[in-house]
Parts: C-alpha cells; sequence; structure tokens
C-alpha cells in the first residue's frame, strides 16, 4: 500500500519536478531542500526529497509555489494544495533555507527575508503606513510573534514567541515580550 501512494504521489508531482528542473531559483529552491532535510535528517538526492517534502507537506508546497510563480503553480495548486492559512506577499523577497515549523496563521508581507529564515504559526510579518520589516540572515521567528513597520531585524536574531517588535533589533540578539526587549546580546 505504501507503494501504491509512494507511486501515485510521483505521477501527480510530475509537473512539480518539471518546474524545478527548469527553474531559474532552483538554487534557492535547493537551500529549501538542505534545510529541511537537515532539519528532518534525512538524505537523499535534491530530486528524492523534493517529492517527498511537497507530498507531505502543504507548508513546503507554499514555498516551492511562491518561488515559482505562475499560471501552471496555480493550476497545480488545485490538486496538490498549498497551506491555505500560510501566506507569502508575492513582492517579499525571500532567501532559501526558509524553514517553518506548521505555520498555520502565519503572514509572511516583509520588504526582504534573509537566508535560513525560521518562522513557526500565528506569526504576522506586516507593514504599518505602507512600511515593511527587512529581516537579516538566521533569523528565527517564535509562535504569536509580530514584527511590524519600516523595521530592521539584524542578522542570527531569535524573535521569542508572543513579543510584538515595533523597532529595530540588532545582530546576534535574543529578543522577548510585549514590547519586546533585548535578553541576550552576543
Amino acid at each position: 500500500m505504501k507503494f501504491i501512494h509512494g507511486f501515485i504521489y510521483t505521477l501527480l508531482l510530475i509537473p512539480h519536478l518539471i518546474i524545478y528542473k527548469r527553474s531559474s531559483v532552483k538554487a534557492t529552491i535547493d537551500m529549501d531542500i538542505e534545510r529541511w532535510a537537515k532539519e528532518k535528517q534525512i538524505s537523499g538526492s535534491h530530486t528524492k526529497l523534493l517529492i517527498r517534502f511537497l507530498s507531505l507537506s502543504p507548508d513546503f508546497r507554499t514555498i516551492f509555489y511562491f518561488r515559482n510563480r505562475s499560471l501552471i503553480t496555480s493550476l497545480l495548486n488545485i490538486y496538490m494544495p498549498k497551506e491555505k492559512y500560510f501566506r507569502i506577499d508575492m513582492s517579499t523577497k525571500l532567501g532559501g533555507g526558509i524553514l517553518t515549523g506548521h505555520p498555520y496563521s502565519t503572514i509572511l508581507n516583509a520588504e526582504s527575508i534573509g537566508e535560513n529564515f525560521y518562522v513557526n504559526h500565528l506569526v504576522t510579518i506586516g507593514e504599518v503606513n505602507g512600511k515593511r520589516p527587512i529581516i537579516g540572515n538566521n533569523v528565527s521567528i517564535y509562535t504569536g510573534a509580530i514584527v511590524i513597520g519600516g523595521i530592521t531585524i539584524g542578522d542570527n536574531v531569535k524573535i521569542g514567541a508572543g513579543s510584538v517588535v515595533t523597532k529595530n533589533i540588532p545582530a546576534n540578539s535574543t529578543v522577548v515580550g510585549n514590547p519586546a526587549r533585548i535578553i541576550k546580546l552576543e
């Protein structure tokens, strides 16, 4: 039964594989695949891992469709739907290596988000008066955090659960609270 299930999913994913192989952002998708594989402690070729993540994870499909926006991916979304409560604004510049922790009710509406970004559920990254955050590399944002406005979040920052960030955060910081305050600066 497991073999049949895998075979059917592989057939359904053939258009996804063609898009992946021809994608102008294939290197960025590879970074996503590698980050997910490392987190889940599995190995294999990028193609094999892509099939696994696309078949098992609607949030990975959301990222894949975001990176490959087209009429074709909109059609693929009909039978292989993305996570409907995980939104990435189409103008957000999103670096490779994004990892999600079941991003239910998560909105990413930033000017840019760097590489190796981690986001959890109930997170809002949004604009205030048309200004959106710029988020550096290796940033982790945990459950229920809000990051809004024309602010800059430095590299290697951790934003704790439930934090409300409305001011710039320097690199190598950990912030918590409402309003967010730095509790650790390395």
